[in-house]
C-alpha cells in the first residue's frame, strides 16, 4: 500500500464510479496505489479510462459486486439507501464514505485551493489546474468535468498544491481544510437542501471558517451573495480576504475584458500595475472566473505574470461551451448551464461570439425541485436566445413533484416574449433543429442532463 493511501481507502469500493465527482476521486487513489473497484447504471468513456487505470468497474448494482476485502464503500449523496451494494456494506459493518470525506483524506499532507460558489466552480478549477500545471508545480486536482478526455478531471501530482471543486449542493464542502479558498458567488440553488438564501449564507460561513489560520479568501466583489458573505466573515479569525471583480474597490481589479469570437482579453490592476492576458473561452463570467484563479495561484505563491500568461493554456473543459463541431454552417456547442444565472451568462457570451448568426438552443430542466423554484426564471433566461425547444425535465436523483413539469418553463418564456416550443419526442426535436438551422447559426444543447447526447445527434442529422 502505497503511504499516501489512507488506510481506510485502501480498496475501496465506489458506487456510481462513472460520476465527475467520484470518478475523479477513484482515479487518484489508483494512481496512488490503491485496488481501486466501483460499479455504475451504465457503461460509458469514464468507465473505460478508469479500467486503463487498473480499477474494477461492474456495470449495473449488484451486492455481488462488492469485494470480500474491501476496506470501504465510498457514496456520494445520490446514492439511495436501498442500494444493493450499500446495504451490503452495511449488513457486513464495511465503513461507508462519503465521497467528501475521501476527497479531504487525500488532501491531507498537501496545500489545498478549494474551490466554492453556485456556479462556475468546475471552470475555475480547471483553470488553476491547467495554468499551475502549466508552470510545472505538478499539481493534484479534483474537477467536476473532464479537461480534454474521459478520465481527464483528476490527477495525483508530485508538487504540494491540491486543487479541488468544492460543492455546496449537500454541504460536504464542510469537511475541507484549504489554505486558499475561492467563492465566486453565492445564490439560492438545490432546493432539496437548503430551504432558504439564509441557509446557503450559513453553509458559506462554515466553509469559510475551515480555511487554514494564516489562509486567502478569494472571493467576488461584485455578485451581491459574495459581498454579503465577505461581510459576514470580514472578522473571522486569521483570515485573508481577497476581492476579485470590476468594482472599484475591488483588491485585484478588472478594468476591461475585451470579447475576442470565442475568446477574449482581461486586463486587471493588481498592486497598482496593469496586466493583461489571454482568456481561451469566451463570456465575461469565464473572464471573471480567470482572474479568480488568477488571485487564487498569487496566494498559494505562483508569480503573478507567469501565471497570467498560464491561464492561457486553458482551452475549455468538457460541456462547459464546449464546440462539439460544425455542419452545414452551423456550430453545435454543448452547454452545462442549469441555473438561470448560468443560461443568462452562456447565452450571452455565445450571442457576442455568434458574429450575425443566430442563436438557437435545445434546453433540458435539471431537477424538478429546481424547475420548480426557478422554472420562471429557466424561462426568463431563454428569451436571450432566438428560438428555444425544451425537453421534458431530467429527473437525476429525484422522484416526479406533481404538477411540475417543463410546461413551467415553456410558458414563462413566451410570456417573456420567447419563441419557444416543448420537445419531448426526441427525433422531432432533431427535425425541428435541423429545418431551423442555417448557415452562421449557432445550436446550444444546454442543461446538466443527458442532453448532452443530442449535439453528436443534430450534427448528424445538418451534414446529412
Amino acid at each position: 500500500m502505497s503511504p499516501s493511501v489512507p488506510p481506510t481507502l485502501d480498496r475501496p469500493h465506489f458506487i456510481g464510479i462513472g460520476g465527475a465527482g467520484m470518478s475523479g476521486i477513484a482515479k487518484i487513489l489508483a494512481q496512488r496505489g490503491a485496488r481501486v473497484a466501483g460499479s455504475d447504471s451504465r457503461e460509458s468513456e469514464t468507465a473505460a479510462a478508469l479500467r486503463a487505470l487498473g480499477v474494477t468497474v461492474h456495470v449495473g448494482h449488484d451486492a455481488a459486486h462488492l469485494a470480500q476485502d474491501a476496506t470501504a464503500v465510498v457514496v456520494s449523496s445520490a446514492i439511495r439507501p436501498e442500494n444493493p451494494e450499500l446495504a451490503a456494506a452495511r449488513e457486513r459493518g464495511v465503513p461507508v464514505v462519503h465521497r467528501s470525506d475521501a476527497l479531504a483524506a487525500l488532501m491531507e499532507g498537501t496545500r489545498p485551493i478549494a474551490v466554492a460558489g453556485t456556479h462556475g466552480k468546475t471552470t475555475t478549477t480547471s483553470m488553476l489546474a491547467v495554468a499551475l500545471t502549466a508552470l510545472g508545480a505538478d499539481p493534484s486536482y479534483a474537477i467536476g468535468g473532464d479537461l480534454d478526455a474521459p478520465g481527464s478531471n483528476a490527477h495525483h501530482g508530485g508538487g504540494e498544491i491540491f486543487v479541488a471543486e468544492a460543492d455546496e449542493s449537500d454541504r460536504s464542502f464542510h469537511t475541507y481544510a484549504p489554505e486558499v479558498a475561492i467563492v465566486l458567488n453565492v445564490e439560492l440553488d438545490h432546493h432539496a437542501n437548503y430551504a432558504s438564501l439564509e441557509e446557503i449564507y450559513d453553509s458559506f460561513e462554515t466553509f469559510v471558517g475551515k480555511v487554514r489560520p494564516g489562509g486567502t479568501l478569494v472571493v467576488s466583489a461584485d455578485q451581491p451573495g459574495a459581498v454579503e458573505l465577505t461581510s459576514r466573515v470580514r472578522d473571522m479569525g486569521d483570515l485573508r480576504i481577497v476581492t476579485v471583480g470590476e468594482a472599484e474597490d475591488a483588491d485585484v481589479r478588472v478594468v476591461k475584458i475585451n470579447p475576442r469570437g470565442l475568446a477574449g482579453e482581461v486586463t486587471v490592476l493588481l498592486d497598482g500595475r496593469m496586466l493583461t492576458f489571454t482568456v481561451s473561452v469566451p463570456g465575461r463570467h469565464y473572464a471573471l472566473n480567470a482572474v479568480a484563479a488568477l488571485a487564487a495561484g498569487i496566494a498559494i505563491g505562483a508569480p503573478a505574470r507567469n501565471l497570467a500568461s498560464a491561464l492561457a493554456k486553458y482551452t475549455g473543459v468538457k460541456r462547459r461551451l464546449q464546440l462539439k463541431g460544425e455542419a452545414a454552417g452551423v456550430q453545435v456547442i454543448d452547454s452545462y448551464a442549469h441555473h438561470p444565472t448560468e443560461m443568462a451568462a452562456d447565452l450571452e457570451a455565445i450571442r457576442g461570439a455568434a458574429e450575425g448568426g443566430r442563436v438557437l438552443v435545445v434546453f433540458q430542466p435539471h431537477l424538478f425541485s429546481r424547475t420548480r423554484e426557478l422554472g420562471a426564471e429557466m424561462g426568463d433566461a431563454l428569451a436571450l436566445a432566438d428560438a428555444s425547444v425544451v425537453l421534458d425535465i431530467y429527473p437525476a436523483r429525484e422522484d416526479p413533484i406533481p404538477g411540475v413539469t417543463s410546461a413551467v418553463v415553456i410558458d414563462a418564456a413566451r410570456a417573456a416574449g420567447a419563441d419557444v416550443t416543448a420537445g419531448p419526442d426526441r427525433d422531432a426535436v432533431l427535425d425541428a433543429v435541423a429545418g431551423m438551422a442555417k448557415p452562421g447559426d449557432l445550436v446550444l444543447t444546454m442543461g446538466a442532463g443527458d442532453v448532452t447526447d443530442l449535439g453528436p445527434r443534430i450534427l448528424a442529422r445538418l451534414g446529412s
